[in-house]
């Protein structure tokens, strides 16, 4: 089951009614976090709501972040019901061990230099209840950290979990803004990160002589090369391609660049002075000489 974009929301007492589908709901437990599938069962869900669910560490409190209705035969294993809404206790709850975390991470970093581990921490989650502790930290390569684990087991006095992410988790998990100017794609809205490639980003006329252009916070490719890249390739697709021969209005050239959004060809006119001169497409066409 891949949801790679937006999903439309809605209330899952609606979705039950229609038949052949399963309502499921996708939860967030903290913010930047993985989304994770759930069944609502009985219960009717919309997003933002809070509830409680069972995992394999335990319970968590999940906050809605979309609603869908799938064919039931296209997944794999049957999903877990969540167990219910939230109740007050439980909010009050989350509050409490959320407001505890910043000073979990500042003692567990210096926990971590006294260690002397070759690792970067990221963030510190408690689960909603207080009984378990996650941290989250990037490192170059395998980290031996059952002696710092034992450690921060007897600061913290609760069940600590030590979980190494990439590059791309990080970005998601600390959050910011893309040079859009827009909060980060994958923060945003995306369940998953698409795969993207440099063909994209040649695609669309982006260049890869410098990496920075074209990389997220993260350092990966940006995510929104993706979003366009059917677009473009099938504008491309209708035009000539550049070091084709052509005959333009002001004569014989060679196509340098195609311009896909302006639709219009960059040429070099042959002459005593070989110009560089911008033609509409259709204007543009095959030479006679090239044809033949």
């Amino acid at each position: 089951m891949d949801t790679t974009g937006v999903v439309e929301s809605q209330d899952t007492s609606e979705i039950s009614q229609l038949k052949g589908v399963q309502p499921i709901v996708g939860l967030v437990f903290y913010p930047g976090g993985q989304i994770y599938y759930f069944s609502p069962g009985s219960f009717p869900c919309k997003r933002g709501d809070r509830v409680i669910v069972s995992t394999t560490k335990g319970f968590e409190l999940g906050v809605v972040q979309f609603t869908h209705d799938v064919d039931p035969s296209t997944m794999a294993t049957p999903l877990k019901k969540i167990k219910g809404l939230a109740t007050a206790e439980d909010l009050k709850d989350r509050e409490l061990f959320s407001s505890k975390e910043k000073e979990a991470f500042q003692k567990a970093r210096a926990k971590i230099r006294e260690h002397k581990l070759p690792m970067k921490l990221v963030g510190a989650h408690y689960n909603y209840n207080g009984k378990r502790l996650t941290f989250f930290f990037t490192a170059e390569g395998r980290v031996d950290f059952r002696e710092l684990v034992k450690d921060l087991a007897s600061t913290f006095c609760t069940r600590i979990d030590l979980k190494q992410i990439g590059p791309k988790d990080e970005a998601r998990l600390i959050g910011g803004m893309g040079v859009c100017g827009q909060n980060l794609c994958c923060r945003d809205f995306l369940v998953r990160p698409p795969t993207t490639s440099v063909k994209m980003a040649q695609n669309q006329d982006l260049g890869t002589k410098n990496p920075d252009k074209i990389s997220g916070q993260c350092g990966r490719l940006m995510c929104c090369l993706n979003y366009e890249d059917e677009v473009y390739k099938s504008l491309r697709a209708e035009l000539l391609q550049p070091g084709t021969v052509v005959t333009t209005p002001e004569g014989r050239g060679r196509i340098l660049e195609v311009r896909v959004l302006k639709n219009t060809m960059l040429v070099e006119v042959e002459g005593q002075v070989f110009r560089r001169m911008e033609f509409p497409v259709d204007k543009v066409v095959v030479s006679k000489q090239e044809k033949a």
